[in-house]
């Protein structure tokens, strides 16, 4: 897979992760819409590196079509679960506690 200067696209659209970001406090949206707005600007390779973001690979479980599913804090004490599909990163869920993310 080549890898693109062009930003990455975000797929917003899973049930769950909106579910989950509707129910959220004012102030905890307002933070998860901060960090989807820096992912917009952001390339993969940003992503992968980028120390705040935490991107983590997890082995336990897996995505889509055997996708390899990743963690990554997304705002203040929250961490979201998303798979990467060429250039879309498609978020699945919010979890406000690490492990949570993690479980099988």
């Amino acid at each position: 897979m080549s890898e693109s200067t062009e930003p990455l696209q975000l797929d917003l659209n899973n049930p769950i992760f909106q579910r989950a970001l509707f129910t959220l406090p004012k102030a905890s949206q307002l933070a998860v819409l901060g960090t989807l707005r820096k992912l917009s600007t952001m390339t993969w390779n940003q992503v992968y590196r980028d120390r705040g973001l935490k991107w983590e690979v997890i082995h336990s479980r897996v995505g889509p079509d055997g996708a390899r599913l990743y963690s990554f804090r997304i705002g203040r004490g929250f961490r979201a679960l998303a798979y990467r599909e060429e250039n879309w990163m498609r978020i699945l869920s919010l979890h406000p506690d690490h492990d949570s993310a993690y479980e099988t």
